[in-house]
């Protein structure tokens, strides 16, 4: 797709931009959906000259479609499609070098927290605040600070940050911090960072872009040229572009996002409003009762559908994990199907236990991702599994 092409498409609303696609249009045969082309290396015209493509692990055109189309989502410049949302923030990090100080929350995800721990190796530090509260993501800026990485809403309590206002002061300090935004629990259909004032958003494609779990994927999109081809460069000499039929499963399941969002999200303000009538600490920004409630509603168009609570005891939470019958227990989320799980014990399990009680990550909270089962099923589920524990 064309600058001009791509610039007429974004008049568009995002429902039915994410199932516009331009299949291929250099595709000679006109497919209405775009093929999987399922090789390592592509013909060259002569010894000193080749075409667009030449190797895969450079370049592949099931790729670059799915890169565009999810550039007109993000509202990029440019998109980059990777191998996992992890690869992701590897291939971002890369941009940074030995001394640059991150900031970055205290309550974010066990493999990011893990992967900034990995690179103190480098010499790449990480200040960990909290990120919801501007006045700490401002004090924490010193003039070794490159990058500034949030993740809105926060993942396991479900805080929230101000991007527009976090992106304005540390661009105000320094025009060369790196605003960086972890995307994946509102996707481009709910939030868009980069229209914010973030420089770099990023999506594990794992989750809501390809909605079934039977994908590995990563997302990048920039807001300027120059930084998607330092992120490319990395990309390009590591070899971690996302293969040829995981693209197009990406394209295939993104089609369907805004539907499958729209169903979930409906159905994660029932069980909050259930939940919190119960007497539950529920972690949501659906509801009027978050204190972020507000501003996540000037940010974004929608509560999303992962939601925590907290019991107050870790017995009685793992009693209501494990009593649900429809619920899977299982890490990550964004798929069809609805999913618990106890985030201290399993997604966030790799943050040591004495670090987690300083960033006052509760051990009894509940995650729940919710699905598009019958919202009356997953109550009933729900309720049934609290009342065996003795919670209501």
């Amino acid at each position: 797709m064309d600058r001009e092409s791509q610039k007429s498409a974004q008049q568009y609303r995002p429902a039915t931009r994410v199932v516009s696609v331009d299949a291929n249009p250099a595709d000679p045969y006109n497919p209405a959906s775009t093929p999987i082309y399922q090789t390592a290396t592509f013909k060259q015209s002569s010894a000193v000259s080749t075409g667009e493509y030449d190797y895969t692990r450079s370049g592949n055109p099931t790729r670059t479609q799915t890169e565009r189309h999810l550039a007109k989502l993000m509202d990029a410049q440019r998109a980059l499609c990777v191998t996992s949302g992890m690869t992701a923030l590897d291939v971002i990090m890369r941009v940074l070098s030995a001394g640059d100080e991150v900031i970055a929350g205290v309550d974010l995800y066990g493999g990011t927290n893990r992967l900034l721990k990995f690179l103190e190796k480098s010499k790449i530090n990480t200040v960990h605040v909290d990120t919801c509260l501007v006045e700490n993501v401002t004090s924490a800026i010193t003039s070794q600070t490159k990058m500034i990485l949030l993740e809105t809403p926060t993942n396991p309590l479900i805080g929230v940050c101000d991007i527009k206002a976090i992106a304005e002061i540390a661009h105000a300090r320094n025009e060369e911090i790196i605003v960086v935004v972890d995307n994946t629990m509102m996707t481009p259909i709910l939030q868009r960072p980069l229209e914010l004032g973030a420089d770099i958003v990023y999506h594990s494609g794992t989750k809501y872009l390809s909605g079934h779990h039977d994908l590995m994927a990563g997302v990048i999109g920039v807001k300027k040229e120059a930084l998607g081809d330092q992120l490319y460069f990395v990309i390009n000499s590591t070899g971690v572009g996302l293969a040829p039929f995981e693209s197009w499963l990406l394209m295939r399941g993104v089609k369907t996002l805004a539907v499958r969002l729209e169903k979930q999200q409906a159905s994660a303000m029932k069980i909050a409003n259930y939940l919190e009538s119960t007497g539950l600490k529920v972690n949501y920004p659906g509801l009027k009762s978050h204190p972020s409630y507000e501003l996540h509603n000037k940010q974004a168009c929608g509560g999303g559908a992962v939601l925590s609570f907290e019991t107050g005891s870790t017995m009685v939470s793992q009693q209501i994990v494990e009593g649900c019958k429809l619920f899977t227990i299982s890490v990550s989320f964004g798929c069809v199907n609805s999913l618990i799980s106890m985030p201290c014990r399993m997604s966030h399990a790799s943050i040591p236990p004495e670090v987690r009680k300083e960033r006052n990550l509760a051990e009894d909270v509940i995650r729940l991702c919710v699905g598009i089962e019958d919202v009356r099923d997953l109550i009933e589920d729900l309720d049934q599994s609290l009342r065996a524990a003795n919670v209501i």
